[in-house]
């Protein structure tokens, strides 16, 4: 029997995804706040630069989340611009194998097999 998992996802535009999953973002920022704290999928949405897409790619934890300020711009690959909220994001576990995930609006449950949630995790540099 295939034991599945739900977990929480969200759903970011290249070249976005890939650069939680490398470890480059480390603040993910959006107009809107949560309660959530906890294990994140980041996948990767079907439109933006870049490849792959319409994939999930890595777990995080979103340990905190508070407005942006100008010094998050460089973690979170992006200028600050009006209602930013910064959601802290650490403990990026990259997926072995990337799988799809049709992506949502906002924070979704992605159903899936607890196998296909092996990952590793990345070494810090």
């Amino acid at each position: 029997m295939i034991r599945r998992m739900k977990v929480k996802a969200l759903s970011l535009q290249q070249p976005y995804a890939n650069w939680v999953a490398e470890g480059k973002k480390t603040i993910e920022t959006r107009k809107w706040t949560t309660k959530y704290r906890g294990d994140i999928l980041i996948c990767a949405s079907q439109s933006g630069a870049g490849e792959p897409h319409g994939v999930a790619l890595c777990l995080v934890r979103l340990v905190g989340m508070r407005p942006m300020t100008e010094a998050d711009e460089a973690a979170g690959c992006v200028a600050l611009y009006p209602r930013a909220q910064a959601w802290l994001i650490e403990d990026v576990r990259v997926l072995r194998r990337p799988f799809a995930v049709k992506g949502q609006l906002g924070l979704f449950n992605v159903e899936v097999p607890e196998a296909a949630l092996e990952c590793y995790t990345r070494e810090r540099n």
